[in-house]
């Protein structure tokens, strides 16, 4: 089973293999959606692809004391919480990620049309 539901989340499995390894930044395809998986620091984060700046696409950042860093402007976000830095005002998303039976899922918010006809 690749899906599950968990009250307004729907968890995707993630394609492929998870390097727990290494660091690094690279795209993440899950449920028709362009994410960005991010691990640095013994830490995995699954965030949003876009920059809320300019619309930089996040998988090509880079990662500094736990911010992944746009590649545009440079705007930083906390790999945890998603919050800019002092004085951006903005945020990335941040994706829940759990392990199952040895597999990572992702939890996607379900849609309001699934949850009003799904």
């Amino acid at each position: 089973m690749n899906e599950g539901t968990d009250g307004d989340l729907v968890w995707h499995k993630v394609p492929g293999e998870i390097d727990e390894s290494r660091n690094y930044v690279k795209a993440l395809h899950v449920a028709g959606k362009k994410l960005c998986i991010v691990r640095e620091a013994q830490t995995l984060s699954v965030t949003s692809s876009r920059c809320p700046h300019a619309g930089a696409d996040l998988t090509h950042a880079w990662c500094e004391e736990g911010k992944l860093v746009c590649p545009f402007h440079r705007h930083k976000f906390n790999i945890k919480t998603g919050k800019g830095d002092p004085g951006q005002h903005n945020a990335i998303r941040i994706y829940p990620l759990k392990k199952i039976n040895g597999t990572y899922h992702v939890g996607i918010k379900k849609s309001l049309w699934n949850k009003l006809f799904g």
